[in-house]
Order: C-alpha cells, then sequence, then structure tokens
C-alpha cells in the first residue's frame, strides 16, 4: 500500500530519475518526520488524561524507575533533560505544587538538593506509564514482533552511529 512519502518519492523519481537510489534515505526520514504528528497527539492525550505534561512525565517516569527511595539529584534531571537550571526548577516547582515530588535538602548544604517522589507521584506515575504503554502498543498493533525488532534494532544502530548512546 502507498503513503504520503511514496507519492514524494515517485514524484521525484519521475522528475529527477538519477536521485532515485539516492531517495530510500527520504523513505526512512520522511516516515519518522510524519511519525511526530502521531506521537504528538498521543502526548496530549496523556498531558489532557492526566494533567501532567510530557517534561514532568520524564520527570515522573525517571523517579519512578530509579527505585525506592525515588529520589535524585536536581543536577541529574538537568544533564539528562538537557535544559537550563532554572527550566528544572520551574518544573519541580510545578510538580511540587501539585504534591507529586518533594525537595529533600541534604545536610546544612542548601545546595544539595534532592528531588523525592512522593506515594500521590508514585501512584500517578504507574498510572500514566500504564496508559502510556497500551496507546504505544495500540500505535504498533500493525507491525509484528519480528517487523518492531528490526525497527528497534536499525534505529538503535544509527543513534548509536550518531553517538547518542547513554541517557547523559
Amino acid at each position: 500500500m502507498a503513503d504520503a512519502v511514496d507519492l514524494i518519492t515517485e514524484q521525484w523519481c519521475k522528475e529527477r530519475p538519477e536521485l532515485a537510489a539516492a531517495l530510500k534515505v527520504v523513505e526512512v526520514f520522511g516516515r519518522l518526520q510524519r511519525m511526530q504528528p502521531v506521537l504528538d497527539r498521543h502526548y496530549k492525550r496523556l498531558s489532557d488524561e492526566f494533567s501532567v505534561n510530557m517534561a514532568e512525565c520524564d520527570m515522573l517516569f525517571t523517579l519512578r524507575r530509579s527505585g525506592p527511595p525515588y529520589t535524585l539529584t536536581a543536577g541529574t534531571f538537568l544533564k539528562a533533560a538537557m535544559v537550563t537550571s532554572g527550566a528544572i526548577t520551574n518544573r519541580v516547582d510545578r510538580m511540587e505544587a501539585k504534591g507529586l515530588v518533594e525537595r529533600v535538602r541534604e545536610g546544612g548544604d542548601r545546595r544539595s538538593v534532592r528531588i523525592r517522589l512522593t506515594e500521590q507521584g508514585k501512584a500517578l506515575a504507574d498510572e500514566v506509564m500504564a496508559a502510556h504503554l497500551r496507546d504505544y502498543d495500540e500505535i504498533l498493533s500493525v507491525l509484528t514482533p519480528d517487523e518492531c525488532e528490526q525497527i528497534t534494532s536499525g534505529l538503535r544502530k544509527v543513534l548509536e552511529a550518531q553517538g547518542d548512546t547513554t541517557l547523559n
């Protein structure tokens, strides 16, 4: 079955036949780009359903998967999120106001702050993660397990080749 990307590459091949082999990359990147609105709709549904944006979900998920006591330094989030310390502070402020996280000061050093997931935050993280996985499963339901593994393997290779090998 042909899709919009097939049409684009066919049009280019008709106009510039010498590009036919080179256009294989457009078939991959064009489809990756067309997935973004699909993911955006998914993230909007989650945000609307649970009243948390994706940056907040990311922080909830990061804390939840860190294991007990579900506490990380603010610096850990700063490295992982690649945003300014002010952005992390604003996120934590919003989440703290919602009762999802709390700041824990270490000893007498006011600069050393850890962010801890509250019980409410842990419960929400679990609930959002279940919905997140359900939606992802639905999006990929048209693929076989082997097709999913091929996509996973191929994208991992590309990301590794581009230097994206760690969370930090």
